[in-house]
């Protein structure tokens, strides 16, 4: 009786000492210094480590504290990109924030929802790689042109809207993710996985005249890199893959209804069983591609 008592007070006082420490943390984060908020930040991965009942409380304290200091894609998308002057890159706690988010525990999420979306997050890097996990991370509408996520684990992911032209994302696992409405222009996915990955257009609008509804605000892949990618089964109708590298990319079972291959290079591309239909291959290098209906 006694040692059941003892060790429900031992529970209690650990408790009181994570809300303690909690509390300084979140009052930390709302320096005016940067070392102090810094401090705040690995604060809260440490109770991260040590409580997995608050871990899902923490992850939408950092996930939040992102949106707030990193900057609205709203704003930042309105700004055109000097491709040759390209320096910017998010605040120190931001990067702070968000790398302790990627290398978490996800097991213990326990259904919480990474919300990054309608962020302004350029040039993001983060310095390692096996470990960025990020599975089902709302990235909607977020601003990640020139980011750097080689390898990542974005399983499931939202990248609704989202604007990644010249993105690093080799490697990465983007099973299964929403990719619908995003710009992916030359982007480079070079031995990405992108099985049943979700690259449709995000809308539709009527003609007046005929009532028939057309897509729009359809994924751009102009001169995207997708060497060696995996996209078997992914959904790509009306995609813009003009100039793209699809050298040795896996495309089997895959609907390209309607999708623009221009000028796409293809070598040892496999189609097999993939939905060509109202393809556009003009100028497209075919040599040792698989599944390409050949003309007369």
């Amino acid at each position: 009786m006694q040692v059941g008592q003892a060790s429900k007070e031992l529970h209690i006082s650990e408790q009181g000492q994570i809300t303690n420490r909690f509390n300084a943390a979140i009052g930390n984060m709302g320096s005016q210094s940067l070392d102090i908020r810094l401090g705040g930040i690995y604060a809260l991965q440490r109770i991260m480590q040590d409580s997995a009942r608050d871990h899902p409380t923490v992850v939408s304290v950092l996930a939040a504290f992102v949106q707030q200091h990193a900057g609205s894609s709203t704003t930042s998308l309105k700004e055109t990109v000097d491709v040759g002057a390209f320096v910017h890159v998010p605040k120190p706690d931001v990067r702070a924030a968000i790398a302790t988010l990627a290398e978490r525990r996800t097991d213990r999420d326990s259904g919480t929802v990474v919300d990054l979306s309608k962020t302004d997050l350029r040039g993001l890097r983060l310095t390692y790689r096996a470990s960025i996990q990020f599975p089902g991370v709302d990235l909607s509408e977020t601003d990640l042109r020139w980011a750097d996520l080689d390898g990542a684990y974005l399983r499931k992911a939202n990248f609704l809207y989202a604007n990644l032209e010249n993105a690093y994302l080799r490697k990465v696992n983007l099973v299964g993710a929403h990719l619908a409405g995003a710009n992916l222009a030359v982007v480079s996915l070079g031995g990405a996985d992108l099985r049943e990955a979700d690259l449709t257009c995000a809308s539709t609008l009527s003609d007046p005249e005929t009532g028939e509804s057309q897509p729009t605000d359809c994924v751009v892949l102009q001169y995207a890199i997708l060497d060696g990618s995996d996209l078997r089964n992914a959904k790509m109708t009306h995609a813009d893959l003009r100039n793209a590298d699809l050298k040795g990319a896996d495309l089997r079972g895959a609907d390209l209804t309607r999708s623009d291959l221009t000028n796409a290079d293809l070598t040892n591309a496999d189609f097999r069983g993939a939905n060509l239909t109202g393809v556009n291959l003009k100028g497209a290098k075919q040599t040792g591609a698989l599944g390409i209906p050949r003309r007369g």
